[in-house]
């Protein structure tokens, strides 16, 4: 119980973080779009090198990313099929990056500190990059599908910086190379305001606390897939792999069963505002759903781990 009060503390600036944005948006008329494109061409480019340069990279290592990649993708494009037959308002294209990934950066990372300490926490970031590879590639293109052609969408994913960072930091680190000392403060400042921005975004979305699910099927779809499916996934994996396969030990499933309680990515309204694709129904379901994991991530850690 103690544990779980300590939890449910430590997230508590990160809704203060929210309601911040949502000051900025409403009363100094802060653009969200401009943060958004700093967020995805700079500050999320920069986090996701840092992170590999700073693992300690095996083969198994390297292929947590890809496994993490793998069940997003398969999440989401399970959902997509049932929100074109369910959504007819345009916003069915946001429902596969609602539910294949989730707030594994601005809000687990937090968590993943105080469940797992220091050296727990770095194999989380290379758990996270399959998160945040899919936002950047399958899951952008999938939403841009809802608007561009298939080549126009093609070449938006191809603009976007985070899978060649990921890239670059994998052959460098392997190469022996680490972030020259003068450097290092930089990303850790980059780092910081990740967590800060991503939070601050959700808020600017929100013009208005009434009617905040928007249209209730897509809410209620999101958090079945968020809050349902992927846990009832990372489960299954940790269950087959503890009684059969025996890759991984205890620390790499309670790493992906933290990413798969997470809410709904602050980057689903990162890249919502951007395309344009509606942005306002992904701010408010991103927000219920925040709002949600203070009560549901302490009591299902407390139930599992």
């Amino acid at each position: 119980m103690s544990a779980a009060l300590a939890l449910l503390l430590k997230l508590l600036p990160l809704y203060v973080t929210v309601a911040l944005g949502w000051i900025a948006g409403r009363f100094l008329e802060a653009s969200g779009r401009h943060i958004a494109g700093i967020m995805l061409y700079i500050v999320t480019p920069s986090v996701v090198f840092s992170g590999v340069m700073a693992a300690p990279l095996s083969l198994e290592v390297i292929l947590l990313p890809v496994l993490v990649f793998g069940f997003c993708t398969v999440i989401s494009l399970g959902h997509m099929v049932l929100a074109r037959r369910l959504l007819s308002d345009g916003s069915a294209a946001v429902i596969p990056l609602s539910v294949g990934t989730g707030n594994t950066g601005y809000f687990g990372i937090p968590v993943a500190l105080l469940l797992f300490g220091e050296e727990g926490l770095a194999l989380y970031i290379v758990c996270m990059l399959g998160t945040t590879l899919f936002e950047n590639s399958v899951g952008f293109y999938l939403a841009a599908r809802g608007k561009y052609s298939i080549q126009n969408a093609l070449l938006r994913v191809a603009r976007l910086p985070s899978v060649y960072a990921f890239l670059a930091a994998v052959v460098l680190n392997l190469s022996g190379v680490a972030i020259p000392e003068v450097f290092v403060p930089l990303f850790d400042n980059l780092r910081g305001a990740y967590s800060i921005l991503g939070m601050m975004i959700i808020g600017m979305g929100i013009t208005s606390f009434r009617g905040l699910a928007g249209n209730p099927r897509f809410t209620l779809l999101a958090f079945f897939g968020k809050f349902v499916v992927w846990p009832a996934l990372a489960l299954a994996f940790w269950w087959f792999d503890a009684n059969w396969f025996g890759v991984y030990d205890r620390a790499v499933h309670q790493a992906i069963f933290l990413i798969s309680i997470t809410p709904i990515a602050a980057n689903t309204v990162v890249i919502a505002t951007l395309l344009d694709a509606s942005p306002r129904q992904a701010a408010g379901t991103t927000l219920l759903s925040t709002l949600f994991a203070l009560g549901f991530i302490p009591v299902m850690i407390a139930w599992v781990f």
